[in-house]
């Protein structure tokens, strides 16, 4: 029976074992995709299929900047013991720094890509680590900047991850450092939605603007006023909207009364040069990802026939 390569895929995906092992598994299991699983477990993957199944909502984020270039990564496992061991967070950093080598345009890419020190690819690579941090892993996302100035940040060893970029004219990229890192904390600590309010598309002011509009059809003071002034009024409320959600429009943390991007320019201005905050990513480990809920007194009771 022929396979395909979305055959090849689908494989991977459910045992996290690499490409190339899995093209091998559905070679000699003429395509059937039970018998190249069991192919690959006798091979002495087992314990990477089987592990693959269990739900990686912990982990870490690692940015890293090298020879000028940022990466952010994200690699999920099972628990926050193995998320803290040395080999975890070193496969992490392997994972960044190939992010940061081969440029990769997607997932599958970056999966595809050598890992640093080795003859194997990125995908390759994680069922060895499954075997040897004993949990399942994933390479969940990923983000990266090649030009520009790039500042990263990393809060509580991982579990939030930051890149900040700038364009920098007439400063040396070093000098920016210290506004980098203010800017990386902010976004950490405020987790904006947006760069600059010139990034918020208009889906999203039109969503806020009935919402906005909603709020005083329910208030008993606002109801009875004709549509035009509150919507006049909504359009005044926007400014409050750009302070909370874009980060240059908010308070910067560390100067109360000023906008971040009028801390920009002021360091700009004091440095001599032109700066520009053209981009940000932020990343929180396992946000989005649904953890499995145990339930300890029923897996007893189940096991004792208790239920």
């Amino acid at each position: 029976m022929a396979f395909t390569a979305a055959d090849v895929k689908k494989l991977r995906e459910m045992t996290n074992v690499g490409m190339m092992d899995c093209k091998k598994a559905l070679t000699a299991s003429e395509g059937d995709m039970d018998k190249a699983i069991e192919w690959l477990r006798e091979k002495g993957l087992a314990a990477a299929a089987k592990k693959s199944g269990r739900i990686a909502a912990e982990g870490a984020v690692c940015a890293i900047v090298e020879n000028g270039v940022g990466a952010i990564v994200e690699v999920n496992c099972e628990t926050d013991f193995a998320a803290q061991s040395d080999k975890f967070t070193s496969f992490v950093k392997d994972v960044a720094e190939a992010v940061v080598t081969a440029a990769p345009a997607d997932l599958d890419a970056l999966l595809a890509a050598g890992y640093p020190g080795s003859d194997k690819t990125v995908g390759e690579m994680i069922p060895e680590k499954v075997l040897v941090i004993g949990e399942n892993l994933k390479v969940r996302r990923f983000a990266r900047y090649a030009t520009g100035v790039t500042v990263p940040y990393i809060h509580m060893a991982g579990r939030i991850g930051v890149l900040v970029n700038m364009e920098v004219e007439g400063i040396e990229p070093a000098a920016v450092t210290e506004l980098g890192k203010d800017l990386c904390m902010q976004v950490a600590a405020m987790n904006p939605s947006f760069c600059d309010k010139s990034d918020v598309d208009q889906a999203t002011l039109d969503k806020e603007k009935e919402i906005q509009l909603a709020l005083m059809d329910n208030d008993p003071k606002m109801a009875s006023k004709p549509l035009q002034v509150k919507e006049k009024i909504v359009l005044g409320k926007m400014g409050k909207y750009y302070e909370e959600n874009c980060l240059l429009q908010m308070e910067f943390v560390k100067e109360k009364g000023v906008s971040v991007e009028q801390h920009v320019a002021a360091v700009a201005k004091e440095l001599g040069g032109k700066i520009a905050v053209k981009s940000f990513v932020r990343y929180e480990r396992g946000e989005g990802i649904e953890k499995k809920q145990e339930n300890f007194a029923e897996e007893v009771a189940a096991q004792m026939n208790l239920k």
